[in-house]
């Protein structure tokens, strides 16, 4: 028996696996060193059977009943476990938030160039926050400065809503992402 302890997973989920005598359910389902289903034993009889071979017995799935055991090296078991995080690690892409402000007074032209960086900002993968900020009597004109972030919004081209455009107490705000990202979501 190599190991009498259970290993700790050090990631977010912080997941454990009892190894050899910390599994007291019984009876268990086992899957020997080869992937091959041995049926459902007790116990004792799993482990004796690990222990003959030099290897651990591991709890893979405690939910299941009843319990998938596996009888591997549990140094193995425990590279193989962060290799496969490590993988999913790097298939994941983090996008951030990316602001854009404007005001009730933004000109045409600046509108245009704040639109342009948004669409740079989607185009890396981001998501875009679009702040229509209003100050003291400006909040009276309130359908002005809709149509004013409604002008900026038909400047961007490749964006679909995420969060659709709202009224908040400093004005209106919006969350755009990229259009590709709906179209991937639907297949």
């Amino acid at each position: 028996m190599k190991c009498s302890h259970s290993i700790t997973k050090h990631n977010s989920i912080h997941k454990r696996y009892r190894i050899n005598q910390y599994i007291r359910i019984s009876p268990i389902r086992v899957i020997d060193e080869k992937g091959q289903n041995l049926g459902v034993l007790e116990t004792a009889e799993a482990l004796r059977m690990a222990q003959e071979r030099g290897l651990d017995l591991i709890e893979i799935a405690p939910t299941v009943r009843p319990p998938v055991c596996k009888i591997i090296d549990s140094g193995k078991f425990k590279y193989e476990q962060e290799k496969k995080e490590r993988g999913q690690k790097t298939k994941q892409k983090e996008t951030e938030l990316k602001a854009i402000r404007i005001g009730f007074t933004t000109g045409t032209h600046d509108l245009e160039l704040k639109a342009r960086q948004a669409e740079k900002f989607l185009n890396e993968g981001n998501r875009v926050k679009v702040d229509m900020v209003l100050r003291g009597r400006e909040k009276s004109h309130r359908d002005f400065a809709a149509k004013k972030l409604e002008e900026l919004l038909s400047y961007i081209s490749n964006a679909d809503f995420d969060i659709e455009p709202k009224k908040t107490p400093q004005g209106f705000t919006a969350v755009l992402k990229k259009h590709d990202d709906l179209q991937k979501k639907a297949k």
